[in-house]
């Protein structure tokens, strides 16, 4: 163990290997920008040689400040969100901060206690990445005097902000890409329609459809849930119709995932037979066979632009202005090998089926 036991090394024992002052060795923990590179290098050097842990608890008594930011996703399950907390965890150290995660599981019972614990633990901002959710539990947050933010809201309370997708450009191309290679009967595959994501994108569909001048059937639109199996669920009412599309948006990857299922059960070919669009650019969607064209929303812009929202910079930088407009997180089309030309023939009746999996959580 050395000279120094565990028990032993604190900030004073930090400060007297450095050669500094116990308020240096505060500063370059709290990563201040005033330190000179010389004296933050001794004092790195030697909580490194020491085993030194900063104690976040105490330092958070002694300056009233948690450096605790709070991320409440919907679920874990869903690979989008994993991704999304890896990049604000990358995002929130870079600022000199922790990340406090609450999952959801799309109930307001656990919403509650996701707000009721971000309170307790005293947060000094939180990131609602749910793509929906309860005005009174933001006004909630709002009153305890943590600033909030989070996606796609209107009418927000006071020290709360939101940020906005841009979902009409990165749908707006697909539906583009695909109606240059031929294709008019484009279905889609929505999310729950009580999520305002899963509306917006409907909608971002509809307009673009419009926009280049075709009228969808009603039968070409049907909601899903964000899951492979609704996926899959979808998809199978879609195959089975009269007039079967030559190609498939959906709402998300999981989504789509769950059609290039329906479609290998069915022996249909994609593209050849269908054409499959996701939304999101998860990893995965890189390892689908073949792999799947979706709209990249980019993890790690959503994270930049909802920690930039809640005025949490890196460490040393100026603070952005505040300002009344929603940050907009672009998207775009990514294609892969799931799009191309339409089907010239009419498909014979598929002869194999596959069953969905079974759902490994009920929404």
């Amino acid at each position: 163990m050395g000279v120094y036991g565990k028990s032993s090394v604190d900030i004073r024992t930090v400060a007297r290997r450095a050669g500094v002052s116990m308020a240096t060795v505060s500063r370059v923990m709290n990563h201040a920008p005033t330190v000179d590179p010389k004296l933050a290098s001794r004092v790195l050097k030697a909580a490194k040689e020491l085993h030194y842990t900063p104690n976040t608890q105490a330092r958070a008594l002694v300056s009233g400040r948690s450096r605790l930011v709070g991320l409440i996703v919907s679920e874990i399950i869903n690979p989008f969100f994993p991704e999304l907390i890896q990049n604000f965890e990358d995002a929130t150290v870079i600022r000199g901060y922790e990340l406090l995660i609450g999952s959801t599981n799309y109930s307001p019972a656990r919403m509650s206690q996701c707000v009721r614990r971000m309170v307790e633990r005293k947060v000094e901002g939180v990131a609602v990445m749910t793509f929906g959710m309860d005005e009174d539990l933001l006004q909630e947050l709002a009153q305890c005097g943590i600033p909030v933010v989070s996606v796609g809201r209107s009418g927000t309370p006071k020290l709360s902000s939101s940020i906005d997708v841009d979902y009409r450009s990165g749908i707006r191309e697909a539906v583009q890409h695909l109606a240059v290679m031929g294709h008019r009967d484009i279905a889609f595959i929505s999310g729950s329609l009580h999520l305002n994501a899963a509306r917006q994108r409907q909608a971002a569909y509809q307009a673009a459809m419009v926009q280049i001048g075709i009228k969808v059937p009603a039968h070409f639109i049907i909601e899903g849930d964000h899951t492979m199996e609704g996926g899959f669920a979808a998809a199978e009412r879609l195959f089975s119709s009269p007039r079967m599309p030559t190609a498939v948006i959906c709402s998300n990857d999981m989504t789509a995932i769950g059609v290039l299922h329906s479609t290998s059960g069915r022996g249909l070919r994609v593209p050849k037979d269908i054409s499959v669009v996701g939304f999101d650019d998860i990893h995965m969607a890189r390892f689908t066979v073949p792999p799947l064209t979706t709209v990249r929303m980019a993890c790690s812009d959503l994270a930049a632009a909802a920690l930039d929202a809640l005025q949490l910079k890196p460490s040393g930088a100026a603070k952005p202005v505040a300002t009344t407009a929603s940050p907009l997180v672009p998207t775009r089309l990514i294609v892969r090998q799931t799009t191309g030309l339409p089907r010239k023939a009419k498909l014979p009746k598929s002869r194999t089926r596959t069953t969905v999996p079974t759902p490994q959580r009920k929404d």
